[in-house]
C-alpha cells in the first residue's frame, strides 16, 4: 500500500498532481483546497489512500493524514464513494467536517455538489463520535497569513450571488479564484462578495457574463 508520497509537483491534470518520485511520475487526485496549494517544480508530502476496485486503481492525496483519515471515514459511509468524500475535502477541512458532525449540521454537507439530504444525514450518523478529536481544530478564524475559507463562509458568498442571479457553478467558480488570489488573510464576507463581483462583471440582461 502507497501511504505517502514525496516528491516534486510536475504537472497539474484531471483534478490532480503528477509527483516526480526518484524519477518516477505518480499521479493523485487531491482535495480542490489542497490543489490550489501545490506548484508545479515545488516540493511536496501528500498522504494518501490507494482505492482498488475491479475495473479502476487510483490514487488520491492529502496535505494532512487527517484530511486521509477522514477520507477512509467518509468512504465508510453508504452511499459514499472516493469520488464523494474528495468533493466534500475539496469544500471542508477535517476540522470543519468535525464540527459540522458535532452540531450535527447536515446542511454543511449538502452545501458540497453531490451530496443530497439523505447523504448529509447520514453521514451525521454513520461518523458520529468517530472524528471527535479533530473538533479542537479551530476553523472559524484564519490565521495571519492563512487564505482558507471555512465551507460556511463560502456557502454565504456562493448563496449571495446566487441572489444576484449568478448560477451557483459560476458563483462558485468565483469564490474560488478570489480566495485564491488573496496573498494574506482572507478578507471578511462583504469584502470577498465585492471581490467576487467586480470579478464577474456587469450582469448581462441574458444571462450571466461569464
Amino acid at each position: 500500500m502507497i501511504a505517502t508520497l514525496r516528491g516534486t509537483v510536475t504537472a497539474h491534470t484531471a483534478g490532480g498532481v503528477v509527483v516526480d518520485v526518484g524519477g518516477v511520475g505518480l499521479f493523485a487526485l487531491v482535495p480542490g483546497r489542497t490543489l490550489r496549494q501545490l506548484r508545479v517544480g515545488e516540493d511536496t508530502l501528500l498522504h494518501t489512500a490507494l482505492v482498488v476496485r475491479e475495473d479502476d486503481m487510483s490514487l488520491y492525496g492529502f496535505a494532512t493524514l487527517e484530511d486521509r483519515q477522514v477520507f477512509d471515514l467518509l468512504r465508510s459511509v453508504n452511499g459514499v464513494g472516493p469520488k464523494s468524500a474528495l468533493g466534500v475535502l475539496s469544500e471542508m477541512t477535517a476540522g470543519d467536517i468535525a464540527h459540522a458532525i458535532t452540531r450535527e449540521d447536515d446542511k454543511a454537507f449538502t452545501a458540497v455538489s453531490g451530496i443530497g439530504p439523505k447523504t448529509g444525514k447520514l453521514i451525521i450518523v454513520s461518523l458520529s463520535g468517530k472524528i471527535a478529536h479533530l473538533t479542537s481544530a479551530d476553523t472559524s478564524t484564519p490565521t495571519p497569513g492563512d487564505n482558507s475559507l471555512t465551507v460556511s463562509a463560502r456557502h454565504d458568498i456562493v448563496q449571495a450571488l446566487m441572489g444576484l442571479g449568478w448560477s451557483e457553478k459560476v458563483a462558485g467558480q468565483a469564490v474560488d479564484d478570489v480566495v485564491s488570489a488573496v496573498e494574506s488573510e482572507t478578507p471578511p464576507v462583504t469584502e470577498l462578495v465585492r471581490r467576487a463581483l467586480a470579478l464577474l462583471g456587469p450582469k448581462t440582461v441574458s444571462g450571466e457574463s461569464r
